[in-house]
């Protein structure tokens, strides 16, 4: 069969990366915007591999009780599938069972990748306990929640998301997930080089708009001035300093959540001894960090490891009020080899004794990360994953090195969107 044809399509299944499954004449079909249990007409796309095709849904001939209108009407089934803006994949679903279908991904993926067995839970972001309004938590249809957009422009000046699965930009007349304020800011801009806008709102609820235009082929690409600009982001009674265009959570609660989940971790795991030596791996600018100072007090030990040296400049800054807080600019596999091979026996007892945090990027931690720290043995390790299929792949390798977790605790951060965070305790066995 060949790409272009319509073929009818029993949806089975959810896949990582916000496809779902069904198959025809012994064959994958992955497509998007379906839900299983479903039948769908699909036009096919992609048909090269044997044994795995792609489409795309042009018709829902028997609709899931889970389907709603979506979110985003632009990327919604009766839509074109070539004008549909990506960036909402699960937005045709409510918001409840798209947390079951996010927690049987990664269910899945420990499953499949990681050879475990774990029970799995799914939360919404919730707000710091010292809000003061109900208005302050997630929203019933899980819009409105992103602080920061990109955009793309370009080569005719048009400024809008790619359309799904594509380089393609799409103009658009809302965006659902971002906040009120972000929304305005794009949708009222009529200019920019080719290239990408970000857009970026922090605690002071002033829109920044960054331009990241194109270079020529060999060149570096400008650096906008307002990308540099120090903003400052709050999380209950605690503020942070970091740069407009660096790094920092995208949905308005999940920095509060994710403090607030690593210090349940660290809790379960015994507390944060005070006179041990911590570490916060891909620290960024101190937010874990300092989830683990405030549970071990003025006194604790805390070392953030961070490889942007503007980040570190700000974490230093951030994590002031902690004595023994630092912030160290460095590579974590690099840094970590560093210590196997120089770290006095008094500073390996007091790490065995200590917490470790770590957040890595899409493409998790890795092996070689793993075992550098299991072989410095912290006893206790909370890993903040927001990718199923690395997180699977490295709890499989800190098992193989006698750490073990009780079970994962998913957090939808992005919702509407495929994309899932997960937080997990992992203690070492006694030995």
């Amino acid at each position: 069969m060949d790409a272009g044809a319509l073929i009818d399509l029993e949806i089975t299944d959810i896949a990582h990366g916000g496809v779902f499954v069904g198959r025809v004449a012994g064959r994958v079909v992955f497509v998007p915007d379906a839900i299983p249990g479903e039948r769908v007409r699909v036009r096919l796309t992609d048909t090269a591999k044997a044994s795995l095709w792609r489409g795309e849904v042009v018709d829902v001939l028997d609709a899931s009780p889970h389907r709603q209108r979506h979110v985003w009407p632009a990327a919604d089934v009766d839509v074109p599938p070539e004008r549909r803006p990506g960036g909402a994949d699960l937005g045709h679903v409510v918001l409840e069972h798209q947390r079951v279908l996010k927690a049987r991904v990664v269910e899945d993926a420990l499953r499949r990748i990681g050879g475990l067995d774990l029970p799995v839970t799914i939360e919404p972001a919730h707000p710091p306990a010292a809000a003061e309004h109900a208005t302050a938590g997630e929203s019933p249809d899980g819009t409105g929640w992103r602080t920061r957009v990109g955009l793309h422009v370009d080569a005719e000046g048009r400024i809008g998301p790619y359309a799904a699965r594509s380089h393609r930009v799409i103009e658009v007349d809302a965006l659902p997930l971002a906040t009120t304020a972000i929304e305005r800011a794009a949708l009222t801009r009529r200019s920019a080089p080719p290239g990408r806008l970000d857009l970026v709102q922090p605690a002071d609820g002033r829109v920044r708009v960054i331009a990241r235009p194109d270079a020529p082929r060999g060149r570096r690409p400008p650096v906008d001035p307002a990308a540099r600009e120090p903003v400052i982001e709050r999380v209950g009674a605690r503020s942070f300093r970091v740069d407009a265009g660096g790094f920092w959570q995208v949905h308005r609660l999940a920095a509060a959540t994710l403090t607030d989940a690593v210090a349940d971790a660290l809790r379960a795991a015994g507390g944060v001894d005070p006179d041990a030596w911590h570490l916060d791996l891909y620290g960024g600018v101190g937010l874990l960090a300092a989830s683990v100072a405030a549970l071990g007090g003025p006194a604790s030990r805390v070392t953030s490891v961070e490889s942007d040296p503007r980040a570190t400049e700000h974490a230093g800054e951030n994590l002031a009020e902690w004595v023994g807080a630092r912030a160290e600019t460095g590579r974590v596999d690099r840094w970590l080899a560093r210590q196997e091979a120089t770290a006095s026996a008094a500073r390996r007892a007091q790490l065995r004794r200590g917490a470790v945090v770590l957040d890595p990027p899409r493409a998790g931690a890795g092996r070689e990360v793993v075992d550098s720290l299991a072989r410095l043995g912290p006893a206790a390790v909370v890993y903040v994953a927001c990718d199923p299929a690395a997180l699977a792949r490295d709890l499989a390798t800190f098992r193989a090195h006698g750490y073990e977790a009780a079970g994962v605790r998913a957090i939808d951060l992005f919702p509407n969107s495929h994309h899932v965070e997960a937080v997990v305790g992992l203690t070492r066995s006694v030995g």
